[in-house]
């Protein structure tokens, strides 16, 4: 047979198969494998083992990372005059978080443009792959209306880019739910400022408790959230351990298993017993508490004046654990307790969640981001609010997976604080040596 009709013989095949992936790809909520780019790049004379990698490539590559394409790795055979296409992208992902905003757009205008989350106009800029905001958006400030229709309008616009806007609840969100604003007598988290955005007044209690703010934070928050930096784990909440049959129990299990990061608002604490499967555990507790909230009848008035109304009759053990000292709301400890000790601590629950590093806000840290741990433990509340006047900083987590020449990966995160006012700062740098993906 021609040399030429045996190409063809062997290539067609894997052609098909290739297109066929990349159609059923584009049709995914997810949008394109972006592995496959725009097109298939063959070389006009691709060896055997070259294109059976590539089509492996295509059938095992993560799905939801940008990825930035190498090029050919040209292998000649003096021979042959055979070529080979190195089938392995370089993928990435960029991650921005952000702490408490307390009713401020201003400041958080400013520190997402600054950390390119949006453009001038606060539209998504396109530039980070997903950015995490970890609660307390209401009280303190005037802007709760803006901040919460600005993150709705973020999260439609990411999504039309394969962009991700993952959003955490806060102790404020609850505490409003609950019908509860103030922090003891005569100190009221909600100005009265506040209230006269609201038309009429009034309406600001039906919107946090059975309103339009309370059907936000039902549907597109959650009280924790795990997010994988590699696709193999699977999307942002996937659980921890991954369940029998899963389709990222195989990858849940290898090399990569512990690659993501954990967000709560106050922190997961070491004697919280709802920590597995992470995040679900937690997540329904807190959706089944907010259902609770929002069909108790008659509605709690607020407190103050009147007197504190406490969580609905019925709710469960677990649920009131959740919304307790050490629940994920309010726990202190990684900021507050001795580093000494909290570093014993860290790497247990870091091994139950399946992550490598917790993201937290709730406790501010005035002098800036805080890493502890080697930046195992990151608390990224620093008072941008101004009812604070702590600096406007924004973590920034840069992930990369890049194929080794003659085989394996490089695996790479870097860490940092991103600052309005001042230079940025080196966090956490981590770099691996992968055999394998599996």
């Amino acid at each position: 047979m021609p040399r030429g009709t045996t190409l063809a013989f062997i290539a067609l095949p894997l052609l098909a198969l290739s297109l066929a992936y990349y159609a059923q790809s584009s049709s995914s909520l997810l949008g394109p494998a972006p592995h496959l780019g725009t097109g298939l790049q063959l070389s006009l004379a691709l060896s055997l083992s070259g294109l059976i990698g590539y089509a492996q490539a295509a059938l095992q590559a993560p799905f939801g990372f940008k990825t930035v394409q190498q090029p050919a790795q040209a292998v000649v055979d003096n021979d042959e005059y055979e070529y080979t296409l190195e089938p392995r992208p370089r993928f990435s992902r960029k991650i921005i978080a952000v702490g408490d905003i307390h009713g401020d757009i201003g400041n958080a205008e400013r520190i997402l443009q600054m950390a390119s989350v949006v453009d001038e106009n606060n539209n998504w800029s396109g530039k980070v792959d997903v950015f995490v905001q970890t609660g307390d958006i209401i009280d303190r400030g005037d802007d709760t209306i803006e901040l919460f229709n600005w993150m709705e309008d973020l999260r439609e616009q990411a999504l039309a880019v394969n962009g991700i806007v993952l959003s955490v609840l806060g102790n404020h969100e609850y505490m409003n739910a609950i019908a509860c604003v103030v922090v003891e007598v005569d100190h009221s988290y909600v100005l009265e400022s506040e209230k006269k955005t609201f038309e009429p007044r009034e309406s600001r209690l039906q919107a946090v408790t059975t309103g339009w703010l309370a059907d936000a934070w039902a549907e597109n928050y959650t009280t924790a959230a795990r997010l994988p930096l590699h696709g193999l784990l699977g999307p942002p909440n996937t659980d921890y351990p991954a369940p029998e049959g899963s389709a990222f129990a195989r990858a849940s299990a290898g090399p990569l298993s512990h690659a993501a990061f954990s967000f709560v608002h106050g922190g997961l604490a070491p004697t919280y017993p709802n920590l597995q499967p992470f995040p679900s555990a937690i997540n329904n507790l807190g959706s089944s508490l907010l259902h609770r909230l929002r069909e108790r009848k008659p509605q709690p008035q607020p407190h103050p004046p009147n007197s504190y109304p406490g969580l609905p009759a019925g709710t469960t053990r677990e649920e009131a654990r959740l919304y307790g000292g050490d629940g994920p709301l309010w726990y202190r400890g990684w900021a507050d307790e001795d580093e000494k000790k909290v570093c014993r601590m860290v790497d247990d629950v870091l091994e139950k969640t399946g992550t490598r590093r917790m993201v937290m806000g709730h406790t501010p840290q005035f002098d800036g981001i805080a890493a502890r741990c080697n930046g195992k433990v990151l608390i990224i509340d620093t008072g941008i609010s101004h009812a604070y006047g702590g600096p406007l900083a924004a973590l920034s987590i840069e992930y990369t997976l890049e194929p080794v020449k003659g085989g394996g990966w490089k695996e790479q995160e870097i860490v940092k604080a991103l600052y309005a006012d001042h230079d940025d700062e080196l966090l956490a740098v981590s770099t691996r040596d992968l055999e394998d993906l599996w």
